[in-house]
């Protein structure tokens, strides 16, 4: 069928071609393309130590052995919860040179969650470092996997930054058992050697790859299954949007690979185009400062917070950034503010460029549209990426909003996810195939597009808090607040932050005769541990006789946001009087 979609930005792209050629292998075959035409050149670096091109393919090839002998074959699936280390990557790609579907999911998950992505997955093996051991042991008799593989940082590190991380982070790892059933990482790469048969599945460019996950539009913590050409194209476009690019250029990837800009941008575009990637384990504004200026990277990608957070740091006073080729910002809006005042920390450091902003959905695997190099609109998120339509609707109908009028952000490309798994009732309110011939996505974010197609995003229609980047769904919180013995009702929201964005509050409404002191707070917060991840839980808990109501009797939880926006800016008004009153009195 005809593809009839506008398409006004077309004429503003610049050097960026509309339309590209899509790689149709799977994405360790794009991976080893690229190792074949520069197999000397360093693919990642990890803590002071380099790997090039050839060494991983050939790790790659080992770990994907070791899948076949310990049982894994095609369609099977593996959990890897891990931080961004050369084992993660090593461990990606074979799950998908041996034909079966990576399960990414964040290390420091709860327990409770862990089970539910083991299960939810149907995931027959298990990744992780030895620090995260003792949760997958925990719940391991409740989920259907079969073996548990445990990676060490350590085994990754130079001799000596080995030495020195034994003395510092390796001292307060609990030890593993040593009749504890895993299979440690040594031992599970030479099991390798007992593969007689064929370990290379040959897959195609819509065979599934992997899971990230998503709350998509009820807020539900769904499996979102991605195929070889959705990570593919997204790593062919983001090259075609930075024509500045060259092979061997270094993206300092601290951004999470269970996460879609993390695996999607930061790692599979840059390894699967000839790129460098310097792997950030544990992300810090600290660490990643010193990194940029050490490896002299051209490329940095991070939340608005990070920028925020780098704009006060001492260490980046006397910094270098000439380097630089590229600075991208998403996960959330990008403030105008926030912008002048890192651009113009950009210029005075010495780069040439300015933040580019971004926009995306995990549903596309991340990113959609970016602001171009060589024109840009202040508030703007930018342009489609090459093949990536974007067009704003009446919200949750097919009508078409005339350019300037505020509708729901809808996408359709090749990045555009398969399905959610085990929800197709969700997949079809999500992909609707409209009659201009292609399928959209219906993100239930509100935006706009002008005539030149610029995208303006003003918010989501779904609850939903963004802190640092992460999003957090209150639905989902809730829903394990009021599972508490303790708990008679619950409304989660997320309160201004000025590092964070947000951060989350719960209100609670205990159950009568339930004290509200310490000890039931302690209580309840030990229970959220247990079932939510460090960085959704919850910074404050206020206790309340009632909560607010709308007409029908839902909890009217922006009445709450109101309140508390409210506290914000009157505390704001506070300092700023305060300061006044000091200045005036020197």
């Amino acid at each position: 069928m005809e593809i009839t979609a506008k398409t006004p930005w077309r004429k503003n792209l610049g050097d960026v071609p509309s339309h590209l050629e899509y790689f149709q292998g799977s994405m360790f075959e794009a991976v080893e393309k690229i190792a074949d035409e520069y197999p000397n050149n360093i693919a990642f670096d990890f803590m002071g130590r380099s790997t090039t091109y050839r060494e991983m393919v050939t790790n790659i090839e080992k770990c994907a052995r070791s899948l076949r002998t310990i049982g894994v074959r095609e369609g099977d699936k593996v959990t890897i919860a891990m931080p961004n280390c050369p084992q993660a990557i090593y461990m990606f790609y074979a799950v998908n040179l041996a034909g079966a579907v990576a399960n990414m999911v964040h290390p420091l998950s709860s327990e409770k969650e862990l089970e539910f992505y083991i299960n939810e997955s149907e995931s027959v093996t298990v990744v992780t470092l030895d620090q995260f051991y003792h949760k997958i042991e925990a719940i391991r008799q409740n989920t259907c996997a079969v073996n548990i593989v445990i990676a060490r940082i350590k085994d990754a590190l130079s001799r000596p930054m080995k030495a020195g991380y034994m003395l510092t982070e390796g001292r307060k790892i609990k030890k593993i058992p040593a009749d504890a059933p895993v299979i440690m990482w040594d031992e599970f790469m030479h099991l390798g050697k007992a593969c007689f048969w064929n370990y290379r599945v040959k897959r195609g460019a819509n065979d599934p790859a992997a899971f990230l996950y998503s709350g998509g539009t009820t807020g539900t913590t769904k499996g979102i299954l991605l195929t070889n050409l959705n990570f593919n194209a997204l790593g062919q476009q983001i090259i075609a949007t930075n024509p500045m690019f060259r092979p061997g250029d270094k993206m300092l990837s601290a951004m999470p690979l269970f996460h879609g800009f993390g695996l999607g941008v930061c790692i599979h575009s840059m390894l699967s185009q000839g790129g460098r990637c310097i792997l950030v384990p544990r992300f810090t504004a600290q660490s990643y400062s010193k990194l940029i200026t050490k490896y002299r990277c051209n490329f940095i990608a991070g939340v608005p917070t990070l920028y925020e957070a780098l704009l006060r740091l001492p260490s980046m006073g006397k910094a270098d950034l000439s380097c630089l080729k590229g600075v991208f910002s998403g996960g959330d809006s990008l403030s105008v503010e926030l912008k002048k005042k890192f651009d113009k920390f950009l210029y005075d450091h010495k780069s040439t460029v300015q933040v580019r902003e971004g926009y995306g959905t995990t549903e596309t695997v991340t990113a959609c549209c970016l602001t171009p190099s060589h024109m840009f609109k202040e508030g703007s998120i930018g342009l489609p990426f090459p093949d990536t339509y974007i067009k704003i609707v009446e919200p949750g109908t097919e009508r078409e909003l005339p350019y300037g009028e505020e509708g729901e952000i809808l996408l359709a490309g090749p990045t555009v996810m398969k399905e959610y798994i085990k929800h197709p009732d969700e997949t079809a309110q999500t992909l609707r195939h409209h009659d201009d011939g292609l399928t959209w996505v219906y993100t239930g974010d509100l935006g706009v597009m002008d005539s030149d197609g610029f995208i303006y995003f003003k918010g989501r229609s779904k609850r939903m808090i963004i802190s640092s980047g992460y999003n957090i769904y209150p639905a989902q919180l809730e829903n394990i607040f009021d599972a508490n013995e303790l708990v008679h009702m619950s409304c989660v929201i997320g309160v201004p932050d000025p590092y964070r964005m947000q951060r989350v509050k719960v209100f609670l409404v205990l159950k009568p005769g339930v004290p509200a002191d310490e000890d039931t707070r302690r209580q309840i917060m030990e229970y959220a541990s247990k079932h939510i991840a460090k960085y959704a839980m919850p910074k404050e808990i206020e206790f309340r006789d009632d909560l607010p109501k709308t007409l029908v009797g839902k909890v009217a939880y922006r009445v709450l946001e109101e309140e508390e926006a409210a506290k914000a800016a009157a505390a704001a008004a506070e300092a700023e009087a305060d300061e006044k009153e000091t200045v005036e009195a020197k």
